[in-house]
């Protein structure tokens, strides 16, 4: 008979494990959106993260799984956030496009930006950032239809939700070069109103 394994042993290396995945995700984004594609590199990353390259490839075996997974990992964690920030279901649409608007201003998005671009020269990152952009996005317009109370049903909702992430996708590439706050939240108020005239009160009729 062999030894006998204590699985409680195991436990700790586990929660090591996911540690370390967690801040080579986190540090991937980080370097993605402050040196692009080019100065992303694996060995950056794992120096970033206070990990061993060995390490680093362990849990991501090519550069490519790390840097798709990081931006997924990323984007989970803030559809999550809004989730939670509109934990009770369609609220004021002022504060859901607002919220929606912000998705696209900030590390993520930039990071994400940059697999995009990179994408387009390199063969083997394409599919996955393909695929990758196609599954976010999904997400994203689920997220926003649940909040918005919007009823997809009705002839030219779908795309008027569509329209609104559209635009809020291009106010994340506008603040790439400028923070113009004062503009967005300009924007953010004739979208709000737009909304309000074309789709039904989420809370129904008083």
């Amino acid at each position: 008979m062999g030894p006998v394994t204590d699985p409680t042993a195991t436990a700790p290396k586990q929660a090591r494990s996911r540690v370390t995945r967690r801040h080579l995700l986190e540090a991937a984004v980080s370097c993605l959106a402050e040196h692009g594609w080019a100065g992303s590199t694996v060995s950056v990353v794992a120096e970033r993260a206070g990990v061993s390259r060995g390490a680093a490839q362990h849990h991501f075996p090519t550069r490519e799984d790390l840097f798709t997974a990081a931006v997924e990992y990323v984007a989970e964690e803030r559809s999550t956030a809004l989730r939670e920030l509109f934990h009770a279901g369609p609220a004021a649409r002022p504060a859901v496009v607002a919220a929606l608007v912000d998705l696209y201003t900030g590390a993520l998005f930039r990071a994400a930006l940059q697999l995009w671009v990179a994408a387009g020269n390199e063969e083997q990152l394409r599919p996955r950032v393909t695929e990758l952009e196609a599954r976010v996005g999904r997400e994203t317009h689920r997220i926003a239809v649940e909040l918005l109370g919007a009823d997809e049903s009705v002839p030219g909702v779908r795309e008027t939700v569509q329209g609104l992430l559209d635009m809020a996708r291009g106010l994340g590439l506008a603040n790439l070069l400028t923070d113009d706050e004062a503009r967005r939240a300009r924007v953010v108020a004739q979208w709000s109103r737009m909304l309000d005239a074309t789709l039904p009160d989420p809370a129904g009729p008083a």
